[in-house]
């Protein structure tokens, strides 16, 4: 089993697109989307809920107004803010340092954890899917993102796949760190402009750090080719691989409007590609 990573350095690169367009083409794989912040891969594959799970993480101060003497010592130490004169805590403002809950004489504060998101095991047209929601506001999303991956690689092991394909977070953060831990591949996507090329480098560099090799994919190309030839250049410099180059298509977006991957929808350039750059890196995995 081979398991990949579609990350980007930053957001709007066409990562989801890329990601929705491999699942369709690999055989016997299992999805998961670890971009559980602002998740979008379910927009392609329209996966039917099997199985709903509550994430707990975090803990939130509770007081006992019974037990409560109001002796306002909770209140003093709080550097949060989080403790009114009423004595009732804001649960927006409580960081769940729990240093109320020690100090209090009477033991009237209890720390309770907190309900964060939920994950999920769906059923797509390609196959199983393992996907999760981050509440509002909620952290711990690589906490979460490593629960996705658990989840992905047991139902991986369960049902034999050969591929585990994870559509990661943009950034350099902890959900993309959680995203590489125990990744085979990972599969960098970025477009021809100066943002593109300086975030990309830095997200490669995360993966190196954590011993992972990583390629290129140039999505949309064709808009500026002498950043292009930039990229090109990096690639070559820091011996990079570069996997793929996808031109601008307008039928991309018109797949993505009716919720479909591109390999489902077009006949056009850029599904060869995609499916060209696939390809070459199943030949390389394996």
């Amino acid at each position: 089993m081979k398991q990949i990573v579609i990350i980007s350095g930053k957001g709007g690169t066409g990562k989801t697109v890329i990601t929705g367009a491999f699942a369709a083409l690999a055989d016997n794989k299992i999805m998961a989307d670890c971009d559980v912040d602002a998740a979008d891969l379910h927009l392609l594959l329209e996966p039917h809920i099997k199985e709903r799970h509550e994430f707990r993480s975090g803990k939130t101060a509770f007081i006992d107004k019974e037990k409560c003497i109001k002796c306002g010592k909770c209140t003093a130490v709080c550097r949060f803010n989080a403790i009114n004169t009423n004595l009732t805590i804001d649960p927006i403002s409580c960081e769940g340092c729990a240093f109320c809950s020690f100090v209090c004489p009477v033991g009237a504060i209890k720390m309770e954890e907190n309900v964060s998101g939920e994950w999920f095991i769906s059923e797509t047209r390609f196959g199983p899917m393992v996907h999760a929601k981050l509440g509002i506001a909620e952290e711990n999303s690589g906490k979460l993102v490593s629960l996705v991956r658990k989840q992905a690689k047991e139902l991986a092991d369960k049902n034999k796949a050969g591929w585990v394909i994870v559509d990661g977070a943009p950034g350099i953060g902890c959900p993309v760190i959680a995203s590489l831990s125990g990744i085979d591949y990972a599969v960098v996507v970025t477009e021809p402009t100066l943002s593109g090329l300086h975030d990309a480098d830095r997200v490669i560099s995360v993966a190196k750090h954590f011993g992972i090799s990583a390629g290129l994919i140039v999505n949309k190309y064709d808009l500026n080719m002498n950043m292009t030839e930039k990229i090109e250049n990096y690639c070559k410099d820091n011996n990079i691989e570069l996997i793929g180059k996808i031109h601008f298509d307008k039928s991309v977006v018109e797949a993505m409007v009716k919720g479909k991957t591109i390999v489902e929808y077009s006949t056009g350039i850029a599904k060869e590609e995609i499916i060209n750059t696939w390809q070459a890196l199943k030949k390389k995995l394996k």
